[in-house]
């Protein structure tokens, strides 16, 4: 069902919504971005349309709400434990479509990856639905067109903004609470990035990764995360138990976002360490987004939305990584 209407009665149906649901969309807080001067945009509960941030990239991704950054998994004492509880009431959450293209990696990796789905992810998953906010236009460092994440189309509801018109696509019988007029449009999405990438699909990848590029980032790269954290489709976490200064024989398990360009991550009882150089991280990073998801889901991890460009202390691109890889490949095949 395809309706239009004014945003006094969007936030009517808002009001009936919050109901069942909490509502999450991108927030603008002023004064809380990396300086003193710079904005924050992430993720945030909702009242009314107003509140949402429809002419800014959310500097952070929306993956926190199904994957928290600390999740308690369980609770332990001496003889048992207990599963942690989740609150009961359900999300809907506004997001573009690389984000929602972000999900479903994620439900890939979480849900799809084997025998057995990931109890705790599976159950923040199953009470999540999602509004397309339209978005035609092309943010800094965004190349989601040559990821093919700029459309979606697993919403249950759909926005476009005009002035003071919001047209809603409602796929969801459960959402339809809006009073508007029967309409047709089309959701928006971004046809054309500022930057575009060709991913070669012929690598070799024993070849490539010893390949003297991945040298430069030895140099560059800080090690300091912050790609893998602001990123739609980084999945990496630690476990850690934590005990009670009361009783130590009585605590609780986290499972912990955690980065593969840190250091310690690939480190093992021993001594042993994988991944010691940053280029062997950035080397393992960059071929999993572009190749080796791809070799067992027939697409790629990347949604191109260049959050992990635009934290990068160090201006390291990601695009452009993708570039010298192209480059690298076409050289091998002469």
């Amino acid at each position: 069902m395809k309706i239009k209407l004014d945003k006094q009665r969007f936030n009517q149906g808002l009001e009936r919504l919050k109901l069942e649901y909490k509502i999450l969309a991108p927030v603008t807080k002023p004064f809380k971005g990396t300086f003193s001067d710079t904005d924050l945009t992430k993720y945030e509960e909702i009242e009314r349309i107003e509140d949402i941030e429809f002419n800014k990239k959310s500097n952070f991704s929306v993956k926190e709400v199904i994957l928290p950054i600390n999740q308690i998994l369980f609770y332990f004492t001496e003889k048992e434990f207990k599963t942690s509880d989740v609150d009961d009431k359900k999300l809907l959450v506004f997001l573009r479509a690389c984000d929602l293209n972000g999900i479903k990696r994620l439900d890939e990796i979480y849900l799809n990856n084997g025998v057995e789905k990931d109890f705790f992810y599976e159950r923040l998953r199953e009470k999540v639905k999602f509004v397309l906010i339209g978005c035609k236009e092309s943010y800094r460092n965004c190349f989601c067109v040559s990821m093919k994440s700029n459309k979606a189309d697993n919403y249950s509801m759909g926005l476009n903004i005009r002035e003071e018109e919001v047209y809603l696509d409602i796929k969801d019988e459960d959402l339809n609470v809006f009073d508007g007029k029967e309409c047709d449009f089309e959701v928006d999405y971004v046809r054309l990035n500022n930057i575009s990438v060709e991913i070669p699909r012929n690598i070799n990848a024993a070849q490539l990764s010893k390949h003297e590029m991945w040298n430069e980032y030895d140099a560059r790269c800080i090690a300091c995360g912050r790609c893998n954290f602001v990123c739609p489709t980084c999945t990496c976490f630690t476990m850690q138990d934590i005990f009670y200064k009361e009783n130590d024989k009585v605590g609780e398990r986290r499972r912990v976002w955690a980065s593969c360009q840190v250091d310690g991550y690939t480190d093992m009882a021993g001594g042993h360490s994988f991944r010691k150089k940053q280029g062997e991280r950035m080397r393992f990073k960059v071929m999993h987004k572009i190749h080796d998801f791809n070799k067992r889901f027939e697409y790629d991890m990347c949604v191109g939305c260049g959050r992990c460009d635009d934290v990068c202390p160090q201006y390291i691109s990601f695009s452009k990584c993708i570039d010298k890889v192209k480059e690298v490949v076409n050289e091998e095949e002469k």
